[in-house]
């Protein structure tokens, strides 16, 4: 088990990496979307639409799972956090919206009218999600630990993802 304050753990969720969050579809299925996401230091923020499957889904079961990855061929480097969900609203869901979008979108593309109210409009809840568990993976350690440092040596054995 990992912790919020690792040192990984803490590059993963303040960099600008697109997150996979899964929630429980009412048949016991997962549903898993690729989301922008906010960390406070302690929970993890995704701005969404009330009309979303996700939140549908956490509507009718408040647990979710969110896993950001580096998707780095020779540092393959992630981390998972499952968690209890709160729906923000409001004036609470629009702030957090707002700081979500600042992350991923530059000053011109908020400001275009084109782009930044869109945005905005599309996401009317904020997810909350606070952890109860967070596990990370580092693929330079397994590397080390189980390789002997092959990977490392050799470039050319991890092939990196499809661009």
């Amino acid at each position: 088990m990992a912790s919020l304050s690792d040192p990984l753990v803490k590059e993963l969720l303040q960099g600008r990496y697109i997150a996979a969050l899964a929630t429980h579809n009412a048949d016991s299925s997962v549903h898993m979307v690729a989301v922008w996401f906010r960390f406070d230091g302690a929970n993890l923020y995704v701005a969404t639409s009330s009309r979303s499957r996700k939140a549908q889904n956490l509507k009718r079961d408040p647990r979710a799972s969110l896993m950001v990855d580096s998707r780095e061929a020779q540092a393959s480097r992630g981390v998972t956090i499952a968690g209890t969900i709160k729906i923000l609203t409001g004036d609470a869901s629009r702030q957090w919206s707002e700081r979500i979008h600042q992350k991923y979108l530059s000053e011109h593309a908020i400001a275009d009218p084109g782009v930044g109210p869109v945005f905005a409009g599309w996401d009317d809840i904020t997810i909350q999600l606070s952890p109860t568990s967070v596990v990370s993976w580092d693929m330079r350690e397994a590397d080390k630990m189980a390789f002997g440092g092959a990977l490392g040596r050799n470039p050319g054995y991890l092939l990196e993802p499809a661009k």
